[in-house]
């Protein structure tokens, strides 16, 4: 029986632009949802922009406008943003939204009525010439620390310690410069700690975490849960709070309520959207990022529990994105919007080097552009792009573009291909993509050899039937690799589609042959990545916030303009602390595949299996003591969290541990049975 999913990514905030980790996550959650769709399943992918807040209020008072009609303009640039992507939303909708209004209110009143908020007074910072509390981010100063001028209420963007807006020196308002007072208020609070006892349950019920969020979860419970402030002060842009005069919703309260806000908007029917939200028919899948763990994790699903709705089944955390191995930068040209990213360069090349890079965990995700292009060209164009145009185009036009029949070797490597069904689909419902790809590039290398073996583009000088056996034969396997990638690269699958005159391609109809059958004209699929675009695409993102940021008081920290102190990894006395240690991670690696360096003396070039880590290329010196083959099938101790280094040869992403002289090297193994990918304590 098809299953019934109720899918929501994290709602983008209505005060700027879709940058590539938005994207990240957005092609994370839609490539989940068109598997589930392309094996059957009924699945909504519901999303909306989050709208309310003192920023976006402030933001539209500096812009003359009114926060409505900003925050219209927002989500219009926000959705064609995120769709240039190939993400497919059922509904891209806005908490500033009757539906929200409404479900927020009766959550609140429900919340009340059952005892789970509490009121009472507490001291904020107040600007008395703007006549308004203070949010910590609209509140600057120096930093209590290091000294940095021009720092946040709440933490240091120099030195990075968190603190309280009390604790700032020379503090003053962002808006107008006005040094702040204190002020009592009163707030309301929901009273999280009422739930404990269920949070806990829900949170260690089946696979609704993984376990690395489970783990950050914990921390919390360990240290007991604490009552959440709901509460504002006006003037404030969002829904004012019944039964109250002049207080408004937190926006964290009505942000995750726009979830079901969007699902009512889409689904129009009471009936259907209580099956997933109340009556436990449907699930409901989250992703988000591991900064908003906290909110999804505890303060969410406790609202719906205190309120008589359904908590969610499944919450898919994900880290962040980082590009060339470091934070993205605005002032390095790394903190790229997706709007440039798409002017330059192939979104499906995006969308396939996040699958490639994208586990089912929480750890970081790295966009290294020098790996972006060696992955997209090899892997994709290469490898499985490659497969298609060399017997499709004129090969086929020469046999009037007709294939025949399976041979008995065509139906063994088509059943080959078909027998990876089961592992692939595992890897995709956990969201392992970069298994996915591991296994869908590794079919494409035997499709390739055989293609390469038979050589058809000689074949059919003396053999027309032949080599129309081994197009055939190739085209069917294309058709089960291209459907596998489908959810991944929705564009090329539909290219696909066209060219071999199917209905659709789906695992439905994975095992359906296409034989005896005229193909349609071919077009491109995909061009390789050009160099050069991405050098383009980083000087334009770089110019345009040199452009908005004249002044050197107002770019980033680097190490060139701050003041901060340079923190030895090693003291006077030559050791390091644990913490600096934990910051290698050493994992056990299975190496696959070793071979010799054309023109490198000392190197070897070799493929290391680190498990959910994926396989990676290394170029190891040890030439001189080891040969290629012994290496083959030999477990070794790896740096898994290396930077990855442009060699001459190729890019070489970890390191190999060994010890000795150059010719008498002996690399580490472990002592005793250890799986690939497993952590060194």
């Amino acid at each position: 029986m098809s299953k019934h999913i109720l899918v929501t990514s994290a709602l983008p905030y209505a005060n700027g632009s879709i940058h590539l980790g938005h994207i990240l996550e957005a092609v994370q959650t839609d490539i989940w949802v068109r598997f589930q769709k392309l094996i059957g399943n009924e699945c909504y992918f519901f999303c909306a922009d989050d709208t309310h807040g003192t920023p976006i209020m402030i933001a539209a008072k500096k812009a003359g406008k009114t926060p409505e009609s900003m925050i219209e303009e927002v989500q219009k640039e926000h959705y064609k943003d995120l769709t240039s992507f190939g993400v497919e939303y059922d509904n891209y909708y806005t908490t500033n939204s009757e539906e929200n209004r409404k479900f927020s209110e009766s959550i609140y009143l429900t919340l009340k009525k059952n005892g789970h908020i509490v009121a009472r007074n507490i001291e904020q910072s107040y600007c008395e010439h703007d006549k308004m509390f203070l949010p910590d981010r609209f509140i600057k100063g120096t930093c209590p620390k290091c000294g940095s001028k021009d720092q946040y209420g709440d933490s240091c963007e120099v030195c990075g310690t968190s603190y309280s807006p009390k604790d700032l020196k020379d503090s003053y308002c962002s808006i107008c410069g006005t040094t702040p007072v204190l002020k009592e208020s009163k707030h309301l609070f929901f009273k999280l700690q009422d739930f404990q006892n269920q949070l806990k349950t829900w949170m260690e019920e089946g696979n609704r975490l993984n376990e690395g969020a489970q783990k950050k979860l914990q921390e919390w419970f360990t240290s007991g849960l604490q009552e959440w402030d709901i509460s504002r002060d006006g003037p404030y842009f969002g829904f004012a709070i019944p039964e109250e005069e002049n207080k408004y919703f937190y926006v964290w309260l009505d942000a995750p309520i726009g979830y079901m806000a969007s699902s009512l908007n889409h689904l129009k029917d009471e009936k259907k959207f209580n099956e997933f939200w109340k009556d436990g028919k449907g699930e409901i899948v989250h992703f988000i990022g591991k900064d908003i763990l906290y909110f999804h994790g505890l303060f969410w699903p406790a609202m719906l529990m205190g309120s008589g709705y359904k908590a969610p089944n499944q919450l898919n955390v994900h880290g962040f994105l980082t590009v060339n191995g470091e934070k993205m930068s605005k002032s390095r040209g790394t903190f790229i919007n997706a709007s440039t990213f798409a002017k330059h360069l192939d979104i499906e090349h995006f969308r396939f080097y996040m699958a490639c890079r994208l586990g089912s965990g929480m750890e970081d995700v790295d966009i290294s552009f020098d790996d972006f292009v060696s992955r997209v060209n090899s892997d994709l164009i290469g490898n499985l792009v490659n497969l298609v145009s060399r017997v499709s185009t004129s090969i086929l036009d020469k046999m009037d573009r007709k294939l025949g029949s399976l041979s008995v070797e065509g139906k063994s490597l088509v059943s080959e291909l078909l027998g990876k069904e089961t592992e692939i689909r595992e890897a995709y419902e956990s969201r392992n993509y970069s298994k996915v790809m591991r296994e869908i590039t590794g079919l494409g290398d035997k499709v390739n050899k055989y293609v390469n073996d038979y050589a058809p583009w000689n074949l059919i000088k003396t053999d027309v039937e032949k080599a129309r056996e081994v197009v055939t034969t190739s085209l069917n396997c294309a058709k089960i690799l291209f459907t596998y990638l489908a959810p991944v690269t929705p564009k090329i699958a539909l290219a696909i589609k066209e060219l071999f005159q199917v209905p659709a391609l789906n695992f439905l109809n994975l095992s359906e042959t296409i034989e005896n059958k005229i193909l349609g004209p071919y077009q491109m699929l995909s061009k390789r990545v050009e160099e050069k675009n991405i050098s383009l695409m980083i000087s334009e993102t770089k110019e345009a916030f040199e452009k908005s940021n004249p002044s050197p008081s107002k770019q980033e920290p680097n190490k060139s303009n701050t003041n901060e102190t340079k923190v030895n990894t090693v003291f006077e006395d030559g050791f390091i602390t644990i913490d600096e240690l934990s910051k290698v991670e050493l994992r056990v690696g299975l190496i696959k595949e070793a071979n010799p360096v054309d023109g490198a003396d000392k190197l070897l070039f070799v493929k290391v299996d680190l498990g959910e880590k994926g396989i990676k290329n290394v170029f190891a010196g040890i030439k001189a003591s080891y040969t290629a083959e012994e290496l083959v099938g030999k477990k070794v101790v790896v740096v898994a969290n290396l930077k990855p280094r442009q060699m001459k040869f190729g890019l070489s992403e970890a390191m190999l541990l060994a010890s000795g002289k150059e010719k008498t090297l002996s690399l580490f193994v472990p002592d005793r049975d250890a799986n690939p990918g497993d952590l060194l304590k």
